[in-house]
This record gives structure tokens, C-alpha cells and sequence, in this order.
């Protein structure tokens, strides 16, 4: 079994996360509200205190762990806010991954936020993991589609261990 990160742990995030607690891996997750951490860690989830929009408090959160789930479809802000997160910001972060134990990447590739958007970081993910040659898994299923959605984010975690690095 395996240690997962899940960078944005709301909602879905917490969704996933016991549904991989499940399965018998490890999880942490981030959050931004400090309010959220007691309740994540309620759950058996180790929580971190970590924004995606400030790299550096993330950093810490990737030790030990060897799957990374960027959790970002649907995430709110301005257009110009969100290329960063899914552009310069997103570069910043697999850049920390190379770094790292992390062997596998699973990023959201749809959701609310602009399809463009979307593409570019999936882009960026995919460009990355192939230079690198971690495996990585594009979560395309839209994320209103709640069943399929967590069948296919479940799934990734063996699919990105199971690839051949």
C-alpha cells in the first residue's frame, strides 16, 4: 500500500481519502482553512496546512509519500488567479516532485474550471511526467459525475503504481 497526498482535500478530497483509507494506503491531505484540520484528521487522514497558490507550504507535505493527487478542476478565483494555479504555480509544484519520494501523479483534468485552463495544466503534467518518466493518471471524467468520478480517482492510485517508471 501506499502513502497518497491529496492536494485539496474539501469535499471530494475528503471523499477520496476514505475511500484510500479503505483500500489500506496512507493519506494526507491539504487544506487551506486551518478550521479543516481537526476534522481531516478525525478521519484517520493526516492533515496539512497548505495552499497550491504558495508552493513552499506544500513542499513539506510531499515527504514520504508516493502518489500525488492534484485535486484542482473545480477551484474558484479569477481566470488570471487560475492559469497560475494550473500554470507557473503547477510548474512550481512538479518541479518540488521531482524532488521528492512522490513516484506517481494523478491531476484533474476537468471540472469547473476553464477547459483551456484544464488542458494546459494536463499539458503541463504529461510533458512533465514523460521528461521525468513518472507515471501519471489525467482524472478526465467531470466531477458532477460523483460515482464515476471517485471510481476513476480510486482507480488511478493502482494504475500510476502498476506503470512502468
Amino acid at each position: 500500500m501506499a502513502r497518497c497526498l491529496i492536494i485539496a482535500g474539501g469535499c471530494r478530497g475528503l471523499e477520496l481519502a476514505q475511500g484510500l483509507r479503505r483500500d489500506g494506503h496512507a493519506v494526507r491531505a491539504s487544506t487551506r482553512d486551518p478550521s479543516r484540520l481537526a476534522g481531516l484528521e478525525a478521519e484517520g487522514i493526516e492533515a496539512v496546512l497548505g495552499d497550491p497558490d504558495r508552493v513552499a507550504t506544500l513542499a513539506p507535505a510531499l515527504d514520504h509519500v508516493a502518489v500525488t493527487y492534484i485535486l484542482l478542476g473545480c477551484a474558484t478565483g479569477s481566470r488570471e488567479g487560475l492559469d497560475a494555479l494550473h500554470g507557473t504555480r503547477l510548474d512550481m509544484l512538479l518541479s518540488k516532485i521531482l524532488d521528492s519520494t512522490v513516484r506517481g501523479i494523478v491531476y484533474e483534468a476537468a471540472g469547473s474550471v476553464d477547459a483551456e485552463v484544464l488542458a494546459g495544466g494536463a499539458a503541463r503534467v504529461r510533458a512533465f511526467a514523460q521528461d521525468s518518466r513518472v507515471p501519471y493518471v489525467l482524472l478526465g471524467r467531470d466531477p458532477r459525475d460523483h460515482e464515476g468520478w471517485l471510481k476513476d480517482a480510486l482507480a488511478a492510485v493502482d494504475q500510476v503504481l502498476g506503470a512502468p517508471a
